[in-house]
């Protein structure tokens, strides 16, 4: 069953078509790898599904229900969160309160910087904030602020954010960009472990280690168009995804 579908998507900026005629479906409870060259369209086809940008013409459904028109907070709220290529997280805060933040805007509908002056005696979101960032790994640097943080921590704090959120959809903008090697086997295997309690995850990256120790199934996008699309083991080795991605040289 798919969860997100996408049908016959264009986008252009001025002369240049960065997306052409994408065809795309995201079956629920996968995770889903879209791979490609640099300027191949993904980061685009990205904001799309959360309503950054519009396509011209075409049409991206979540759940059943139609993206376009609906703003990037109200495609939140119905399930979808992001991770971008660089963390964003309130670096002046701590940890707690970052996560905190996400957590009331789920409940209420929209972000307030200062969400914890209004909890009052409410503690079940305080707990669990915490058991999420235990279930990450960076419960005792729950007090700590937020900008002192390791890069592979602030991708932990960036993905207990969304997480919190139980998100039905999560959207992974290259995750790993910047890590070194110790990190991204480390955010594989947490990855690894969300997609084990059923969130189906959309993964854009440029490391292969990655997206074949992750993907249940990959899109292939060049020059604006997806290529190809297939399990894993066959996209290895497809010519036309060597010839297109890397030039000709073996995955």
């Amino acid at each position: 069953m798919s969860i997100l579908s996408v049908a016959n998507v264009n986008k252009r900026f001025g002369g240049l078509k960065a997306l052409d005629e994408v065809n795309l479906n995201i079956e629920a409870g996968t995770v889903h790898a879209i791979i490609g060259p640099n300027g191949a369209g993904k980061s685009t086809l990205l904001n799309c599904f959360v309503g950054r940008l519009k396509p011209d013409t075409g049409t991206v459904t979540f759940d059943g229900k139609s993206l376009l028109g609906i703003k990037p907070h109200e495609i939140n709220q119905m399930g979808v969160s992001r991770v971008f290529q660089t963390p964003e997280i309130f670096g002046d805060l701590t940890l707690r309160e970052n996560v905190l933040i996400p957590a009331f805007a789920k409940r209420d509908g929209a972000f307030k910087i200062n969400a914890w002056n209004s909890v009052g005696d409410e503690k079940d979101l305080e707990t669990k904030a915490m058991d999420m960032l235990a279930d990450l790994g960076i419960a005792e640097k729950a007090s700590d602020v937020a900008g002192q943080l390791s890069r592979g921590d602030k991708r932990r704090l960036e993905l207990a954010m969304c997480l919190i959120q139980d998100p039905k959809l999560l959207l992974l903008d290259e995750p790993t960009a910047g890590m070194a090697r110790a990190d991204t086997n480390d955010t594989i295997d947490l990855m690894k472990r969300i997609a084990e309690r059923g969130v189906t995850m959309v993964v854009i990256e440029h490391d292969m280690h990655v997206v074949f120790s992750l993907a249940d199934k990959i899109s292939v996008l060049a020059q604006g168009t997806v290529i190809v699309e297939d399990l894993p083991e066959n996209i290895k080795g497809n010519l036309k995804v060597q010839e297109a991605y890397l030039g000709g040289a073996h995955l």
